[in-house]
């Protein structure tokens, strides 16, 4: 059975999961799992295509940024899949389409992954640049702090007796950004201890 999992870092790019979807049920896909999530973030969906996959599965994705942002996850999750009997199948290879079952298939999604890794991290030195550059011309203006920006709602909230889960999960901002915006305003909430 050929399973499918698509993703997207952000919800704007609905298209561009749209069409990873259509392409993955055109290879033959009989179930796609698809997200929109960042892949630093908690990703459900690739949870649980990876808990449905049987042996003599086939995980199929479109491209191997869709499932890992570096050779050692990758690595980790192929080595995951082939222990336990399942293919991987990344259908825009290049121009190719590469099949993990094999040993070549395996050199040659190791080797494209480190290429991937390397130019994702040359695109970071390139940004870092980029803001370097700005800050000098004082044109940056950096990223808007939404946290700080909805401490007074989250206070709000508080004050109405909603508990800090509920206020960071209804105001969009983490539990810690609750606790700081709790404290500058003096009360007394303090964080659990780890």
């Amino acid at each position: 059975m050929q399973i499918g999992y698509a993703r997207t870092s952000t919800e704007e790019q609905v298209a561009g999961l749209e069409a990873q979807v259509r392409d993955l049920q055109a290879a033959g896909c009989e179930e796609v799992f698809s997200e929109q999530v960042s892949a630093l973030g908690d990703r459900k969906e690739l949870e649980r295509v990876l808990k449905f996959l049987r042996k003599g599965d086939t995980m199929v994705i479109t491209k191997i940024d869709r499932l890992a942002r570096n050779t050692r996850t990758l690595g980790e999750i192929v080595d995951d899949l082939h222990g336990r009997g399942i293919g991987l199948k990344v259908l825009q290879f290049g121009n190719e389409t590469v099949d993990t079952t094999g040993a070549y298939g395996r050199l040659m999604l190791n080797m494209f992954a480190a290429f991937a890794e390397f130019e994702r991290d040359l695109m970071k030195e390139r940004q870092k640049e980029g803001i370097a550059k700005a800050k000098a011309e004082q044109k940056y203006k950096g990223r808007k702090p939404t946290a700080r920006a909805k401490a007074g709602e989250a206070v709000e909230l508080f004050h109405q007796g909603k508990t800090v889960s509920e206020v960071a999960k209804a105001v969009g901002i983490g539990r810690g950004s609750v606790y700081r915006a709790l404290e500058a305003a003096g009360l007394k909430e303090t964080a659990p201890s780890q």
